[in-house]
Parts: C-alpha cells; structure tokens; sequence
C-alpha cells in the first residue's frame, strides 16, 4: 500500500499560515540556501507520484507552479517542473469538473477516496494543504508520515493542523535534521491516539 506524505512549513509556535492565509513569515528562498535541504526537498517529491490537494489551495498552488515553470532563469525552475507535470487530485464537494490541467477531482467520502488511492500502484502520495484539507486527514488518521518543515520564527496567531482534533494526538519522533539556513525537518509517525480533551472538545471534533 502506498503511504500518504505530509510535507508542510510550520512555525516555532504551531502555525502553517497567518490568520488570514498569510505565508509572509516564510523565507522563500531558504531552501535555495541550503543545498542539503534543498536535496531532501526533491527526495520527497521524487518518491512520489501524485500530489493531494484541497480545492482552495489549489488555484494558488498551480499557478504559482506554472509562472515559475515559465522561466528557466528562475532557480526554481527544475522543482516546478515537477510541480506541474505531477499528477492531482483535488479534493472537492463543489465543483464538478476540473478546471486545472493534469488534476482530477475527488468528490467522495475523504477515507474513501484516499484509501483508494493508497491501494493504486506507485509511488507514495504527497500533500501539501491547505489547513483545512489537512486538518481532515489528520483528524481522519490518513496520514502516514509527518515531515514538518519548522521555520525559526512566531506569529502569535493564525491556523492551526491540529484544532479541530477534540483528542489527544500522538506522533512517534523518527528523526530531527536541522539544517544552515535555519530550518529544521521534523519527522514523524503515528502513535496510538488518547483520551478526548473534554467532553466539549469531542463534541466540536
């Protein structure tokens, strides 16, 4: 069975984005600065074969890709390559048809859909996000490896992975790499989830 891959920038303080989506507090040239993390970065992409997306990421995402494919200047260039010529699949209960080239849409029940793709031949399969798409899958016990990218910087508030959860979620620490430019990758498994927080907590989940 292939193994769904989170790989998901991250602040000190737990936030993948600002309150309103910002991503601002991200270098984004970091990783271009450290030739060891840029590696790891590819490792991920090459070892798999299909990117997962929920649908309001995924205007965002494909057209940042696409610009950037445009320019072979642009150091970027190889990677969003990748990026582009990668199969989606964009999870979706709204939309009908897709309106991205090579994506195709997932309407189903979300456990359904993933296991289903688990089950296809290939190489593993990797998400990105958006929060809400990948708060689901957590909350779901999809995801099968946690590679949390922690940036060395706080925003004080913004969105969160883990909020909606209403238990405790327990993840087994396989490695920890930090890198020159600041960055370091935590990895991580799934360990067997707990107790609920509260009563109200597993009301709301």
């Amino acid at each position: 069975m292939r193994k769904l891959k989170l790989q998901m920038q991250i602040t000190l303080d737990g936030f993948v984005a600002g309150p309103n989506g910002e991503l601002d507090w991200m270098n984004p040239n970091m990783e271009l600065e450290d030739d060891k993390l840029f590696q790891y970065i590819n490792f991920l992409t090459d070892s798999s074969d299909t990117i997962l997306m929920g649908r309001k990421m995924t205007d965002g995402f494909v057209n940042y890709w696409t610009d950037v494919a445009k320019d072979p200047e642009n150091p970027w260039y190889a990677f969003a390559k990748k990026m582009v010529d990668t199969p989606k699949v964009v999870f979706t209960r709204t939309l009908d048809e897709s309106r991205w080239p090579n994506t195709v849409l997932a309407k189903g029940d979300l456990v359904e859909e993933v296991n289903k793709l688990k089950n296809r031949p290939g190489k593993d399969l990797l998400v990105y996000g958006g929060a809400g798409f990948v708060s689901s899958l957590i909350k779901n016990d999809l995801i099968d490896e946690y590679h949390f990218f922690v940036n060395p910087v706080a925003i004080g508030d913004g969105m969160t992975i883990f909020s909606e959860l209403g238990r405790y979620f327990k993840l087994k620490q396989t490695d920890a790499t930090p890198y020159v430019c600041g960055i370091t990758v935590h990895n991580y498994l799934p360990d067997v989830a707990t107790k609920p927080l509260s009563s109200k907590a597993g009301s709301a989940a």
